[in-house]
């Protein structure tokens, strides 16, 4: 509601880049709008294994670019974009941010996948989930990018690219949950941020797991996490 030209998100959603869709996470898109007075574009990317990497980064990149070159068709403002995602969503999100097609105020990156090598601790400390299991990530990975040599392309993880793509980065808000196979690789990507200069914000909730941040109409933990991220967002974007 209100006058446009309002701020947009370019969300996508999570899933492990196999499954997941628009409709699966409408209930996320429709609240960040709702409580961050913004527009969301939620993004229908390329899954695998029918489409394996890297076409949904590819898509996360055009569908940005899309976004800012059609803003008046869509009644946003150019220059208040910002990106989102959750888990490969979030992974995509990491991606576009540091290839920067255009100019993004903010990431809000929730529990995102930025290491396919799945070599920090949390993989194994939380191998047997709930929720993610480490052997589902590597079912994940293996139908996204079996070919183990691109594990550690920047367009596929993004903690591994040079740290001069990590200057200058939009400001970031980085959600980790305490029993989530991603907590690790979430949290060193925020560290690598602030070690080159860019701002991120990292919040782990402790007691949680993977896909917490979905069940905002249930758990406290997923409300409050909601509510942290739309007033990060309204601010960033004003």
């Amino acid at each position: 509601t209100g006058k446009s030209p309002h701020p947009v998100v370019v969300y996508y959603h999570g899933g492990g880049w196999v499954v997941g869709d628009i409709q699966t996470h409408h209930a996320v898109t429709a609240a960040l709008a709702d409580r961050a007075g913004c527009i969301v574009v939620s993004v229908d990317y390329r899954c695998a294994p029918e489409h394996r990497f890297p076409a949904a980064a590819e898509d996360a990149l055009c569908a940005l670019r899309w976004a800012s070159e059609n803003a008046d068709i869509l009644g946003v403002d150019a220059n208040r974009i910002a990106v989102g995602g959750d888990s490969a969503g979030g992974n995509l999100a990491a991606v576009v941010a540091q290839q920067r097609p255009v100019p993004i105020r903010f990431q809000l990156l929730i529990y995102p996948a930025t290491d396919m090598t799945q070599s920090f601790p949390s993989q194994k400390e939380n191998a047997a989930g709930p929720v993610l299991t480490e052997q589902a990530m590597e079912w994940f990975i293996g139908h996204y990018m079996p070919d183990k040599s691109q594990h550690r392309h920047e367009l596929a993880s993004p903690l591994f690219s040079a740290d001069a793509m990590f200057r200058d980065l939009p400001p970031a808000l980085i959600i980790t949950a305490q029993y989530d196979p991603l907590r690790d690789e979430g949290e060193a990507y925020g560290a690598k941020m602030i070690e080159n200069g860019s701002v991120a914000s990292i919040i782990r909730f402790n007691g949680q797991f993977h896909s917490f941040f979905g069940m905002h109409q249930l758990m406290d933990d997923a409300e409050n996490a909601h509510i942290i991220a739309a007033n990060a967002l309204r601010k960033a974007l004003a």
